[in-house]
């Protein structure tokens, strides 16, 4: 019975081992995140490692779940997610970006952006197929693509501003490609993807007939004066294009995982085909809430904007006069920081967890967010600036004293 029950786990146990999600002896690999924010409450350390924020969302927004959750609206909501919030989306879609969404077939509400990424690239990828993703990436894309059956297929982004090469991006595309998965504003880098570089990919894709799919989770969190547009915006992305967002990042809610996938009514309906099989549906009484959160004025969305930039600016300084060196940080809520040579603390693993203990402040190994011989740095950490002003200047502060 043993023997039975080892060999019908077997398939499992090589797909998720190359999805890199076990071990070599099959048991549950647990995130760098997991590990780096465990250290980080046992050690009291300042955790500037996993990107959620430490502030609470609009007033207006959690009131607005608490009342549902007064109100009755517990139970499974439709589909494709509440009415209101479809149709929220679809006006965030025009308001912000000028694009035209159907709120009845192009949108779908998900559990988190995660979600929706899994679903579609579960959707349009399987065994044979080749999905193309930009390193270093958001480390649930190579799991879902090793999940999926299909291979990877990577582009370098280049530090310091972490863009592609156009060649590189040429090399990628073959009559196997189904799928192109972009992230801009980037998570881990807080790179943009310069506009010359969408427009190659959009045309790579269309004469591929490949799906492209947007994970602009960061889309509010842009500085320095630019503004996010879209893929879908670009000349002919439209008709093939999945654009994914959350309202994580936007309104401080991470632990509501409410994401939505906008797109075509095709792509759209091959989406819901997988995520039905996932969550079913998610989040009824906080679809409302996020309606209300996307919603709001222009002061709100301006207001996050010049925290982040404030925060980000109050990072960075701290970074450099603690002698490490920064790459620009365009979006996100992230910097990307080789430490100081002169500190001798190993690769980026052996680093953050040193850091941890002392001084104290976490970060991530941007090693994690790419394979080790994908050209990702090997030293570089990654630190989230989404946290208050004086978490910030404290975690400045100790980084300082290594150099003493």
């Amino acid at each position: 019975m043993a023997d039975d029950a080892h060999a019908a786990h077997a398939p499992w146990k090589r797909t998720a081992a190359a999805a890199g999600l076990v071990d070599a002896e099959g048991q549950a690999r647990p995130t760098i995140f997991a590990e780096m924010s465990a250290l980080a409450a046992e050690h009291g350390a300042i955790n500037l490692g996993q990107g959620f924020p430490d502030d609470d969302g609009p007033a207006e927004v959690l009131e607005a779940a608490v009342e549902a959750i007064r109100g009755g609206i517990n139970q499974y909501p439709p589909g494709r997610g509440f009415a209101d919030l479809r149709h929220a989306v679809a006006e965030h879609q025009q308001r912000f970006y000028g694009l035209d969404v159907n709120p009845e077939s192009g949108v779908l509400v998900t559990a988190g952006a995660t979600e929706a990424i899994a679903a579609s690239l579960l959707a349009f990828a399987g065994p044979g197929d080749e999905v193309i993703t930009f390193e270093p990436y958001y480390d649930a894309y190579a799991a879902v693509i090793g999940l999926s059956g299909a291979r990877q297929v990577t582009v370098r982004l280049q530090s310091p501003d972490f863009q592609p090469v156009p060649a590189e991006i040429d090399a990628a595309f073959s009559d196997r490609t189904r799928l192109v998965v972009l992230n801009s504003p980037h998570n881990p880098t807080g790179s943009i993807l310069e506009r010359e570089h969408i427009e190659r990919i959009v045309a790579l894709a269309a004469k591929h007939d490949a799906v492209i799919v947007s994970d602009e989770v960061y889309e509010h969190l842009v500085y320095d004066g630019r503004r996010h547009v879209p893929v879908a915006a670009a000349a002919g992305a439209a008709e093939r294009t999945l654009t994914v967002s959350s309202a994580a990042k936007t309104f401080s809610v991470t632990g509501w995982k409410i994401g939505w996938v906008t797109g075509p009514a095709a792509l759209i309906d091959a989406v819901i085909a997988v995520k039905q099989w996932l969550t079913y549906v998610n989040g009824a009484p906080f679809q409302g809430a996020v309606a209300t959160g996307l919603r709001m004025p222009d002061e709100f969305f301006d207001e996050l904007r010049a925290t982040l930039q404030r925060r980000r600016d109050l990072l960075a300084a701290g970074l450099i006069d603690a002698g490490f060196s920064i790459a620009p940080t365009a979006g996100s809520y992230f910097i990307v920081a080789e430490p100081p040579a002169a500190l001798s603390l190993g690769d980026a693993a052996t680093s953050a967890r040193a850091l941890a203990l002392d001084p104290g402040v976490v970060s991530i190994p941007l090693s994690a967010f790419g394979r080790s011989d994908g050209g990702v740095s090997q030293t570089a950490l990654r630190f989230a600036f989404c946290k208050p002003d004086d978490a910030i200047a404290e975690a400045a502060r100790r980084l300082q004293t290594l150099r003493r």
